[in-house]
């Protein structure tokens, strides 16, 4: 049975609920300790926790947040989790949302570093995964449900919403997505005058590498390269991996490929943001300095983007013009999970217990309205429990 939409009317775009910072740093510690499954699955216990059960942010208000950490350079989902704390808590609430929600990852691959570092290999980690990724799946699916109710408010929205899928599917760049499906329904909706080419938001272009011959290795040099990455990075964390390959591996020589595809592996396989691999990074090159300077570098254009763009989401929604935009980029979005999760979930359900997991943990959600993060636990030990039997 369908579940009934979350209420609208609680909170108005101009006053939203205000929240302690106790209570955005608690949930957003427990987000990140959580939050397995990359930026799309981050997103989908953000709605699930905050819009569907706590209520503190109205859906149409979550998209539109959604919608502005997609337009500008940087992890999306830690972006949005600083939207969301600026929004519900001010510029004290900006930081701590941050914060929060990163801190735990990068705790953990820091730790995983030092494994690596020390032993030459990573932790064995595939038993968890293997009983995360199909709860994952299923908390994805509940959010496109969700989210997709209130998006998809008019037949051209769902047209757009479609078109933006096969883009998606057929390797379009996703800042590409988002922006054709903003103009085709600014356009479509408002006509082709002037002023709606004068309201589409223009968004940086990544910046090319230059090529060039090994570098010597220094801190300083460390955090530059990541606070550039960080500011022009679009993208999953493929698009990431290319970055740091033509910037670590071939421009520099500080790292071999495979150093760098274990990096990316621990970012990826770990909870919270998957730019936590530049703390896998800093780490083999500097230590646990290198460490922390690497994390600041790639997660400072965040908060400094968010900060700049924050204030201005109001004021497009209020535009007719950029409002319609706006909702373009929205189901843009959506249509970029909707790929993510189709190719997830071809990695995920491999078996009978895989897809049984996965169908379970869709009725909890959307039946009982279990909590995603329980259910991710849940996941974790039967993965474990599953890998003993095997072994036996």
């Amino acid at each position: 049975m369908a579940e009934q939409p979350a209420p609208e009317v609680s909170h108005s775009l101009s006053s939203p609920q205000k929240v302690s910072l106790r209570e955005l740093a608690v949930f957003f510690v427990r987000l990140g300790c959580t939050a397995f499954g990359g930026p799309a699955a981050h997103i989908a216990m953000m709605e699930d926790e905050l819009v569907r059960r706590r209520q503190w942010l109205s859906r149409q208000k979550f998209l539109d947040l959604l919608g502005a950490s997609n337009l500008i350079p940087g992890p999306s989902s830690s972006e949005l989790a600083i939207h969301i704390g600026y929004l519900l808590a001010g510029w004290a609430g900006l930081l701590v949302a941050g914060m929060c929600f990163i801190l735990p990852a990068a705790i953990m691959v820091a730790a995983l570093a030092w494994a690596y570092v020390r032993f030459s290999k990573l932790p064995a980690i595939s038993a968890i995964l293997y009983g995360v990724k199909p709860v994952v799946i299923a908390v994805i699916l509940q959010a496109l449900w969700g989210l997709g109710r209130t998006a998809v408010k008019t037949t051209l929205l769902g047209v757009v919403g479609v078109v933006c899928v096969l883009l998606a599917f057929l390797g379009l760049h996703p800042l590409l997505v988002l922006a054709l499906g903003g103009c085709a329904v600014c356009l479509l909706s408002l006509g082709t005058s002037r002023s709606a080419f004068s309201a589409i938001p223009l968004a940086t272009a990544p910046v090319a590498v230059l090529a060039g011959g090994a570098t010597s290795f220094s801190v300083g040099s460390l955090f530059l390269v990541f606070l550039k990455i960080g500011a022009v990075v679009f993208g999953s964390g493929y698009v990431l991996l290319a970055f740091l390959r033509a910037d670590l591996v071939a421009h520099r020589g500080w790292l071999t490929d495979s150093q760098l595809v274990d990096a990316v592996a621990v970012g990826q396989v770990t909870p919270g943001p998957v730019f936590t691999t530049a703390t896998f990074i800093g780490y083999i090159l500097g230590g646990m300095r290198g460490a922390i300077v690497a994390t600041v570098g790639i997660f400072l254009p965040a908060f400094v983007l968010v900060a700049i763009s924050g204030p201005l989401v109001l004021r497009i929604r209020k535009s007719k013009i950029a409002s319609a935009f706006l909702d373009g980029v929205n189901v843009g979005s959506l249509a970029l999970m909707a790929a993510v999760s189709w190719q997830l979930g071809r990695a995920a359900l491999v078996d009978v217990v895989t897809v049984a997991l996965a169908v379970m943990a869709a009725i909890a959600l959307l039946r009982y309205r279990v909590n995603s993060a329980w259910l991710v636990l849940v996941g974790a030990i039967v993965g474990v429990a599953s890998n003993l039997f095997r072994l036996r």
